[in-house]
């Protein structure tokens, strides 16, 4: 065989080691468990969970994003955004302890876990998972409304499970979520009278 063939077909084999190495890595996002409980209040789901249902979350809400949002690129960060977890850990947005350091701990999830991959791969998920958490294209604003969106919906149908257990309150709640409206306001319109009336009920402080 051509030596310059073996080296290829040594660099694809390389390279294809490289992707599995990475799927085995983020298997571990499956263990990392979020302080949200499941609809059926039987356990609390695990970061792999969020990032599936967030992710079928935009595929169903599509007809709520901008006009001219490419639904394809926020399903696709929506996949990507919580790998990081898998160093990092989850933390809860309503805490501000924990937030201090979260983007220093993820930035360095980031550079660890997205380098596993071949540069060009490597490249594309990170710039991906950079537009994200910049939240300046539609694109990433639409996709952290619903990474947003999805906890309140488990609160408000498990008695505000979550909230309650970390001692969340109201104002905490709008202003946190309240970029949901930024993105759409048909989403936000929906859920801040259910939020009002969750506090009325005494599930938030």
């Amino acid at each position: 065989m051509n030596p310059l063939t073996t080296r290829r077909m040594e660099t694809k084999l390389d390279q294809l080691q490289q992707r599995i190495d990475f799927i085995k890595a983020i298997d571990a996002l499956k263990e990392v468990q979020r302080k949200t409980c499941l609809f059926s209040e039987s356990r609390y789901e695990n970061s792999a969970e969020h990032s599936w249902a967030v992710a079928t979350f935009a595929l169903t809400l599509a007809d709520y994003a901008p006009s001219g949002t490419e639904i394809n690129r926020v399903i696709h960060m929506l996949l990507l955004h919580d790998i990081v977890e898998v160093d990092a850990g989850d933390t809860l947005c309503y805490d501000e302890e924990g937030s201090k350091d979260k983007a220093q701990r993820e930035q360095a999830a980031a550079d660890r876990l997205f380098g596993m991959l071949p540069t060009k791969t490597a490249q594309h998920f990170r710039t991906l998972w950079d537009e994200f958490e910049a939240e300046e294209t539609a694109e990433a604003k639409f996709a952290n409304a619903l990474d947003r969106m999805i906890p309140v919906l488990h609160n408000l149908d498990t008695g505000g499970k979550a909230w309650i257990e970390n001692s969340v309150t109201f104002d905490q709640v709008i202003a946190k979520n309240q970029k949901i409206g930024r993105s759409s306001p048909a989403l936000w319109n929906y859920l801040l009278p259910r939020i009002q009336r969750a506090h009325q009920d005494g599930w938030l402080l």
